[in-house]
């Protein structure tokens, strides 16, 4: 899991990236706030796209 600060029309955003080990992207989600709700719900939505296979 990753998370780097971006800008989006002029605002600064979270951009959340579970990244394999071949350092490809296989999740993104952006978020206003950085807390741990907004980890909670992407780490929830990774899991749940990638463990249900």
């Amino acid at each position: 899991m990753d998370e780097v600060f971006v800008r989006v029309n002029g605002e600064r955003r979270y951009l959340w990236r579970a990244v394999d080990h071949e350092s490809e992207a296989l999740e993104v989600h952006v978020t206003k706030v950085r807390d741990r709700s907004a980890a909670m719900d992407f780490l929830k939505r990774a899991l749940k796209r990638f463990c249900s296979r």
